[in-house]
């Protein structure tokens, strides 16, 4: 049983210590996510939510401890080498290249893949995203918001990724746009992606999300199903920055 377990497992940190210089933002931090899940980070401003992905993704290197991916340690690898193992990070804001095409955007997010490979996949990908698809031909910077936070996404689906590391979607959208974006996360959940995402609109985005991470002071305070956090009444609290006040629980 304890092998199904550890099999299950996509993403750990193992005391992971990171940050700037002298300024460590994540403090022994250890947690573990679920293949096929959306697991959600919360926590207050600092607390290290965007550092953990940026660390993930080799922007940071850890100063100690262990990252995993599938078991195999990934410490220090470049972003060219965990692309290639299969993780997409979709940052904060605007990523484009607003003077260049849709299409463009799409060719230059499938730069490693090659362009026969891209060009195979590029139309795969614009299913998932009719909106942007009737806009192939436009410039990126001519799209809505949130028909660019698709276009990222979308751009990242090139890779097909089995881990999408993606820091806080909503920002900027309409909240009908905000739930096509969940909807289409838990959708890749489904079909088997990781998700490991940052978001603010804390309560729509643990109705899509599996597990819950609250982090403080880069060090983690609480872990359970996002269905029993939703229910908390404490909430908004633990969200705020009273995550201190409850006891580090993991289930």
């Amino acid at each position: 049983m304890s092998n199904n377990i550890a099999a299950d497992i996509c993403i750990e940190f193992d005391d992971v210590v990171a940050g700037y210089k002298d300024f460590m933002i994540l403090n022994n931090l250890s947690f573990k996510a679920k293949r096929g899940t959306i697991t959600l980070l919360l926590g207050p401003n600092g607390a290290g939510k965007s550092t953990v992905l940026k660390t993930l993704f080799g922007l940071l290197k850890p100063r100690q401890g262990k990252i995993l991916l599938d078991g195999v340690e990934v410490n220090g690898s470049s972003q060219k080498a965990l692309l290639a193992q299969g993780i997409a990070f979709v940052p904060q804001g605007r990523n484009l290249f607003g003077q260049l095409s849709v299409f463009e955007n799409l060719e230059l997010g499938g730069i490693t893949l090659g362009m026969k490979t891209t060009h195979e996949r590029i139309p795969e990908v614009l299913e998932f995203f009719p909106r942007v698809k009737q806009r192939l031909h436009s410039p990126a910077s001519a799209l809505s918001g949130g028909e660019q936070k698709q276009l990222e996404i979308g751009r990242a689906l090139l890779l097909r990724p089995k881990v999408i590391l993606i820091d806080e979607p909503s920002i900027g959208l309409s909240p009908l746009v905000v739930q096509d974006v969940f909807k289409l996360l838990r959708r890749l959940a489904d079909q088997g992606t990781t998700v490991l995402m940052v978001e603010q609109n804390v309560k729509s985005a643990l109705k899509i999300s599996d597990e819950a991470i609250a982090l403080e002071s880069g060090r983690l305070v609480l872990q359970k199903p996002a269905s029993e956090l939703l229910a908390d009444p404490h909430i908004e609290r633990l969200f705020l920055g009273g995550a201190h006040a409850a006891a580090p629980t993991t289930v």
